[in-house]
């Protein structure tokens, strides 16, 4: 079993590292909110009182940070984890940020003797409680053999995407595929409202028609079709809009940084950015339909 630094033990986080626990392993964890450390401790972890001590005298770090920004500052600050850890430590970021940002890092990580994988994930705080997630890993085929034993404590799909940088690639673009399908989902509801369809009877024909799609039978935005999505329990966030339009973003900057077009990419940004400005940015992604649906009155 291995010793783990784990920081950031925030919505996802934090049911992340109490899944390494219950896996037998032993977790440090470090947060700026006391009350997720609490909840960790609870579990069977240690708390540190930084970032620094977090990445002494563990096997492996994992960090959920909110951006680029912020995992650059824990890992290349002048307190930083890679100055902190004995080398060979191995380092998992799960936080989703900028390729640019991904790679500076690896890149620094290998200068001084640290195997590192960017491992996004995918599967919301739904999927990081039941330990369901799915992570793109991107990084050398060695760290990622090293890390593929911890990432199944976490998660059911493990997915090496290539080189460093790569699983933050996969995510954004996943995630701009999830955000444009979410809107053609509650705009062919809210149609069929008008219509005259009834919600169920679209839900069944397009579940097992061409219009199928994750948005539609595993997150249906109206009550009632899928009842564990979050429309039936007034849009509580399993996945806010204002994450899906930060995954939208880096989308759109990836796209410019690359020289590719991203029409319907930057149409979702636009639509999350009004939805978020309406100040709904906590709620769920998917309450994009009640903007959609106050629109067309």
């Amino acid at each position: 079993m291995a010793a783990i630094g784990f920081i950031g033990v925030g919505n996802m986080g934090g049911p992340m590292a109490r899944n390494l626990l219950k896996a037998g392993h032993k977790v440090k964890v470090f947060d700026l909110a006391a009350a997720a450390v609490k909840v960790c401790e609870e579990a069977g972890a240690t708390s540190a009182a930084g970032v620094t001590e977090a990445a002494k005298g563990v096997d492996v770090v994992v960090t959920m940070l909110p951006a680029g920004q912020h995992v650059r500052a824990v890992y290349l600050g002048d307190n930083g984890i890679l100055k902190a850890a004995a080398k060979g430590t191995l380092f998992i970021d799960s936080s989703t940020i900028d390729v640019e940002s991904a790679r500076a890092v690896a890149k620094a990580a290998a200068e001084a003797g640290m195997p590192m994988i960017d491992a996004p994930v995918s599967g919301g705080v739904g999927g990081a409680a039941a330990a369901t997630l799915t992570f793109m890993v991107g990084g050398p085929e060695e760290a990622f053999a090293k890390a593929k034993p911890l990432l199944e404590a976490m998660g059911k799909t493990i997915v090496h995407a290539g080189p460093a940088g790569n699983g933050q690639a996969a995510k954004i673009c996943n995630n701009m595929v999830l955000g444009i399908s979410m809107i053609a989902v509650s705009e062919a509801f809210v149609l069929a409202e008008k219509l005259g369809l009834d919600h169920q009877k679209l839900f069944d024909i397009s579940s097992k028609s061409s219009g199928q799609c994750w948005s539609l039978t595993t997150y249906c935005p109206v009550p009632g079709p899928v009842p564990t999505s979050p429309a039936n329990r007034g849009y509580q966030a399993g996945f806010t809009a204002d994450m899906m339009l930060k995954d939208l973003k880096l989308a759109q900057e990836a796209a410019k940084a690359a020289g590719a077009t991203t029409e319907l990419g930057a149409d979702a940004a636009a639509i999350y950015e009004r939805y978020a400005k309406a100040g709904q940015g906590g709620l769920d992604f998917s309450g994009i339909i009640n903007m959609i649906r106050d629109a067309g009155r």
